[in-house]
């Protein structure tokens, strides 16, 4: 959970998350970013796991696709954009919940990325998910939630076409463009949404207690949701800027690259 992880950990999980995340983007010309600008050879998965890998990233963008063309269709039929998760709900919680798997592929080497940072990225919306979004029903019909759905799904559309096509050696410039300019509007307006949420929550939690545990009991321990809600609020105000400025910095690089990459060509 987002309360209890160390900042500067973070930072540098996040650092070595980018230089995967350009691996990707370097995947067409079989090359590997190094920090001092250099490129070398890369080593990539198997034709096994590169064979799976794009049949999980297709399904996944196909997912997040669905998810968007419910919402537009949810919102057409209705004339309104109030209570639309009711419409995506149950494919935003399975392929949200499926993105579990890439922890997995980081831990197995498949995708060159930190464990760390992946778990941390992929749990946290799983427990907006699950622990505040289903739990907690009376947010459901709050507009904060169609906020950071919206973000996610854009996010992911771009995300997985991101990996797909590197995967094939074949990266349009566009999908890489959207990949690392959408986040500078997406990812504030998810992190509003999200906290919206979890303030949402809060009194509906401290009204019926939910996951709370109190003294006495034959266990002897006490555990406050509530109060764990608070903390993982307060989590974003260090987290937030620090990823948002390294991913802004990320972008110049990558970017840049590709255009002295262009002009040598």
């Amino acid at each position: 959970m987002r309360a209890w992880l160390d900042t500067s950990r973070y930072c540098a999980c996040a650092a070595r998350l980018s230089d995967g995340l350009i691996t990707m983007a370097a995947a067409g010309s079989g090359l590997e970013q190094k920090r001092d600008g250099t490129q070398r050879k890369r080593r990539g998965p198997g034709p096994i796991a590169t064979a799976y890998m794009v049949v999980y990233n297709v399904v996944m963008t196909a997912g997040w696709l669905v998810i968007a063309v419910g919402l537009i269709r949810a919102g057409l039929a209705r004339g309104t954009y109030h209570g639309l998760y009711y419409s995506i709900e149950k494919p935003l919680k399975f392929f949200q919940t499926g993105a579990l798997l890439e922890i997995l592929h980081c831990a197995v080497g498949i995708v060159p990325s930190s464990v760390v940072l992946t778990g941390f990225q992929v749990m946290s919306r799983v427990f907006l998910t699950w622990a505040v979004t289903h739990s907690v029903k009376q947010v459901q019909s709050e507009d904060s939630v169609l906020l950071f759905v919206a973000a996610w799904t854009l996010t992911e559309i771009v995300r997985y076409s991101f990996y797909t096509f590197s995967l094939l050696n074949h990266l349009p410039y566009a999908i890489k463009w959207a990949r690392y300019t959408l986040f500078i509007v997406l990812y504030p307006m998810g992190v509003t949404g999200e906290l919206l949420t979890i303030y949402a929550a809060l009194p509906h939690v401290r009204r019926t207690g939910l996951y709370s545990v109190t003294l006495p009991n034959k266990y002897n321990i006490s555990f406050d949701y509530y109060t764990v809600l608070i903390l993982v609020m307060i989590s974003y105000i260090p987290l937030f800027p620090q990823l948002y400025f390294h991913m802004l910095r990320q972008r110049r690089k990558v970017l840049t690259t590709t255009e002295e990459s262009k002009k040598s060509e």
